[in-house]
């Protein structure tokens, strides 16, 4: 018998992630939830056909475990990769200051016709990024170590 895997099961290993459904694309959405990036880091490769974000993602999967060690709520720098995006829109997004930083509140996909679809990622302030794609492939991986998060605390949202 087989078992699924849990987050103990990667203690402090490095996520490494690929979505290929909306269900696998609602995971690494509640695990980049409240990620921060700066407007420099997000770029797109229209001949590559992907968009990319490098991330300070705030690590949900190690949060409850986070006093138990006494050291605190981490982030990690992630990637974050689309790929075959055929378009990309934006709204509410201030591309042109390269210091302006968004937070990551989610990531939607509304599928379309043969595979293709729309990813949304929702900022915080009323951004959107819209990305078309041609299939559904999404991939997470963490790129560097974790490091205790500036604030010492778990993002939190007002209801």
């Amino acid at each position: 018998m087989t078992q699924d895997a849990s987050f103990e099961d990667g203690k402090e290993r490095p996520l490494r992630l690929k979505a290929l459904d909306a269900e696998d694309l609602s995971v690494i959405a509640t695990l980049t939830q409240d990620a921060i990036f700066p407007a420099s880091e997000m770029q797109y490769d229209r001949k590559a056909r992907r968009f990319g974000l490098l991330l300070n993602r705030f690590r949900w999967e190690d949060a409850a475990n986070a006093t138990a060690r006494k050291r605190g709520y981490e982030r990690v720098q992630a990637v974050l990769a689309f790929e075959d995006v055929t378009r990309v829109q934006t709204q509410g997004v201030d591309k042109s200051d390269p210091d302006m930083v968004f937070s990551l509140l989610g990531i939607s996909f509304t599928p379309g016709d043969d595979g293709t679809g729309r990813i949304e990622l929702t900022l915080a302030g009323d951004g959107v990024i819209g990305l078309d794609v041609e299939t559904l492939e999404v991939i997470l991986r963490d790129v560097t170590r974790p490091y205790v998060a500036p604030s010492g605390k778990a993002p939190t949202h007002p209801d």
